[in-house]
Formats: C-alpha cells, structure tokens, sequence
C-alpha cells in the first residue's frame, strides 16, 4: 500500500508526460500491487456475493491516463488507482462495487450508479424510487446504512417533469445518479485489516445495490 501512495504523490506533484516515462518501472510496480488487492478483493466478494463473476483484476481497473480534450485540466494522468468489481466487470451497469485509492485522505469505497449521463438508467430508477419508495426509504433510513453512507449524486433543482412534486422520495427523484461512498484515511489503508474492512463495508452496500440493480434490470449499455 505504501509503494502506491508514494507514486501517486509523486505522480501529482510531477503529473507531466516526461515524469512519467522516466518513472515507468515504479508505476508497473504499483500497477502491480493495486492488481495484486483488486484480485483478492474479488475474490472476498465473489464468496460472498454470488452476483460478482470471478474476473482477472487487468479488466476491472482504468487507465491513469486522462482525457483532455473538453476539459480546462490539460494535466495528463489521473493520480489515483481506481476499479470497480462489478456484475459486468467495470461496467458501470449493473452497480458493484468501486475502489479509488488517492493519498492524502481522498480515498473511498464507492457503490452505486455514478454514470449520470446514462438517460435510460436515471428514469428507470426513478421509475422504481416512485414505485417503491418505501423500499427506498427502509434501505436508507437503516441505522448501520446511515451509520456508513450518505447517498450523493448529480441532482437537478426540482422535481423533474412526470414525476410527483409531492412523493415521500422526492428528493431522490431529482437525482441523475445515486451513489454511496465510504471515506478512507491512510492509515485504514496500511492497516492490516484494510482487506477485511473492505469486504466488510462492501457487503453493507448490498441492500442497495440490489434495490438498483432490480431497478436497472434489462438495461443495455449504449454502443460506443
């Protein structure tokens, strides 16, 4: 853990094409190490998750290469090591479970959906927030749930148009995305126990994912 904080902090202090380069074997060996975590991680939650495929870590994890061509940050790397251990891989549909790790107290245990620009997977959940809503309600409202996560997400001003202005849920319905993320220090990270705490707030995400997923269900990921 602390070879891949150390290049990470280097890489954000250094983040150019030429530092890079010249640091290429201390990043295959942090790349490494953050395989080598996502691996057993999949392998925690596939045991106790049947809906998480067993899948080699290289599919689930994202380049640190960014792309900068609508964006005012021209700097060209992402400093943070991130994967989600999902149903369909690093899909962001169906929901899993998402790793980010970045130094300096920025990393976090995520689940949810994050993709706020999917149009058909916001009104599908929407659809069944409005539906279900004491479902919602129960899931969230439980004190283990509240005692871990708070659920953010892309929100717009008002209550979008069909749906009731009125409804016990109607704060979420104004959400493009639902998401739940646990924050981490550094030192949870170099513990010894950061694997077992991992899973352990992982699988609390469950009760969530599930009710989105059956939200989601019979999505199709647009073609690129």
């Amino acid at each position: 853990m602390q070879q891949m904080l150390d290049f990470l902090a280097q890489l954000e202090q250094n983040n150019c094409r030429d530092w890079f380069l010249q640091h290429r074997p201390q990043y295959m060996q942090a790349k490494q190490c953050f395989e080598q975590l996502v691996a057993k991680l999949v392998c925690r939650l596939h045991r106790a998750d049947s809906a998480i495929p067993l899948m080699p870590a290289k599919a689930l994890t994202f380049k640190l290469m960014r792309d900068t061509r609508f964006s005012r940050d021209k700097s060209p790397y992402n400093p943070a090591f991130r994967a989600h251990i999902g149903p369909s891989g690093k899909q962001p549909i169906p929901v899993g479970y998402f790793l980010y790790l970045r130094p300096g107290g920025r990393s976090f245990l995520g689940g949810g959906l994050f993709a706020d620009m999917l149009k058909g997977a916001t009104s599908m959940v929407r659809d069944h927030i409005a539906a279900h809503g004491d479902d919602w309600q129960q899931i969230i409202a439980d004190p283990d749930f509240r005692r871990h996560f708070t659920v953010g997400g892309t929100a717009l001003k008002n209550v979008p148009r069909g749906y009731d202005p009125g409804h016990p849920q109607a704060a979420y319905l104004k959400n493009k995305s639902w998401y739940i993320e646990c924050q981490l220090t550094d030192s949870q990270l170099q513990s010894g126990s950061f694997l077992d705490d991992a899973v352990e707030i992982y699988l609390k995400m469950r009760p969530f994912h599930d009710f989105l997923n059956t939200a989601l269900a019979g999505f199709v990921m647009p073609a690129r």
